[in-house]
């Protein structure tokens, strides 16, 4: 239980965070993220590391190899972004939301180095950067056994970068943050493609053949010695079970069968494999224990990603917030639910692919109420509704800007079905969305 005088602090380190540069905005650049670490004496390379990187997957990889790892008796540091509710929800220590007073102490201990970076450069310490910071020093002031980092945005200028890695893991890679990272799949992989390091084992997913060409172009480059999804590790067979999936994977060293894991999709086999070679290649020569394998999967979680979070009727939450994103998730709800009817909550933002997002999902929806986040970034449901109506019939389409009038309206609707029908409540297209959802969901006390 946090004290009231604890939360107020963790609000003032929020503001004082958020009050920095936005994740949004992006002066690409290592020099302030490895100025701060520099002065803080490295944090980053008192242990050893995983770097995760990628489009889609990249979170749920990594929350996979921090369970399996801990699951293995490590002592696990966990760097995500974005949040969902929490932004303590970005550093996990052993599988743990970082605890609010390690948050202040670590947040204490280092703010004045972010004034003094601030001082020596031309941009100022951005959210992102500091959050990273805060992460690397926290992992090495608990101590960690492994820290274990997603890339934030891009990959060769994200703050993340200046770990030294033990393994790599580039999940699919398609388009977004078209902006920063390029227009073309080409270009937003030659960025990804940074993290790639000497002497990094590197782990591939399936990719787009132009991508896979620079992949293991630039692995080649380096002499990184990879292993590639479909080749030298595979998902062998993936059968349905009650509340997930029953896997067979082929590692590089060995093959894992009866494999439960607690989520839906095709998508998270394949993340549940990468995140299962990346295990082996971090211990080396020594072979994975099959019981602690089945055990870190089983306890694998995914917040925001496909997750069912009510039943009757269910609920399901997912952050997809690109075109690759919305097509895994409609050939999830295609494969393995057979609902008589979904009905959709969208709120995309403004920057996002609104048109490519409903491009995926038209064909298993049957309703959608368009609404927004509170996010100064989101699109207006008005405008939302426009987009919309490219794809999906103006009579099915229900305009709501708020939120959790939406979410209410689309559970009462799905409290009714036809007799013998099954109804799905659907909730995308945004990390805020999901967020702000969730957050709702509590309040009404709608639980699984």
């Amino acid at each position: 239980m946090i004290s009231a005088e604890n939360r107020e602090r963790l609000a003032a380190i929020e503001n004082a965070l958020l009050a920095r540069w936005p994740e949004t905005r992006i002066q690409p650049s290592l020099d302030r993220i490895s100025l701060l670490c520099d002065a803080l004496g490295s944090p980053q390379l008192s242990y050893p590391t995983i770097h995760i990187g990628g489009t889609n997957g990249k979170t749920s990889t990594t929350r996979f190899i921090d369970s399996l790892l801990f699951a293995h008796g490590l002592r696990t540091g966990r760097f995500t972004s974005p949040h969902l509710e929490d932004f303590r929800e970005r550093i996990c220590i052993n599988g743990e939301m970082i605890g609010a007073e390690e948050l202040i102490f670590n947040y204490n201990d280092i703010a004045a180095y972010f004034d003094f970076v601030d001082s020596k450069l031309p941009n100022p310490i951005s959210f992102f950067e500091a959050v990273t910071g805060l992460a690397m020093a926290a992992f090495s002031e608990h101590p960690v056994d492994v820290g274990i980092f997603e890339v934030g945005m891009g990959g060769q200028w994200d703050a993340t970068n200046i770990i030294k890695p033990t393994v790599t893991v580039i999940t699919p890679i398609g388009m977004d943050h078209m902006e920063y990272l390029g227009n073309t799949i080409e270009e937003i992989a030659q960025t990804k493609a940074g993290i790639l390091k000497e002497g990094a084992f590197a782990v591939l997913t399936n990719q787009e053949p132009e991508v896979a060409k620079i992949l293991l172009a630039r692995a080649a480059e380096l002499g990184v010695d990879v292993a590639r999804e479909g080749i030298e590790y595979e998902v062998m067979s993936r059968q349905m079970a009650v509340g997930g999936q029953l896997l067979t994977i082929r590692g590089t060293k060995d093959v894992y069968s009866d494999i439960f894991l607690p989520l839906h999709g095709k998508h998270q086999a394949a993340n549940a494999a990468a995140a299962l070679v990346a295990a082996e290649a971090f211990f080396g020569d020594q072979h994975l224990d099959l019981e602690a394998v089945k055990a870190g999967f089983a306890a694998a979680t995914s917040p925001g990603r496909f997750e069912i979070v009510r039943r009757d009727p269910t609920v399901i939450l997912d952050a997809a917030h690109n075109p690759h994103g919305a097509r895994t998730l409609a050939n999830t709800l295609q494969e393995e639910f057979t609902f008589g009817r979904v009905i959709a909550v969208v709120g995309v933002f403004a920057d996002k692919d609104a048109a490519g997002i409903f491009n995926e999902i038209k064909d298993v929806i049957d309703g959608v109420i368009v609404t927004q986040s509170s996010s100064p970034r989101a699109l207006s449901a008005d405008q939302l509704a426009k987009v919309a109506r490219a794809f999906v019939d103006s009579d099915r389409i229900f305009v709501e800007p708020d939120l959790k009038v939406a979410i209410t309206k689309a559970i009462a609707d799905g409290s009714h079905p036809l007799e013998d029908e099954t109804v799905g409540v659907l909730i995308t297209g945004s990390v805020i969305t999901v967020g702000e959802a969730r957050a709702i969901l509590k309040e009404l006390k709608v639980n699984k």
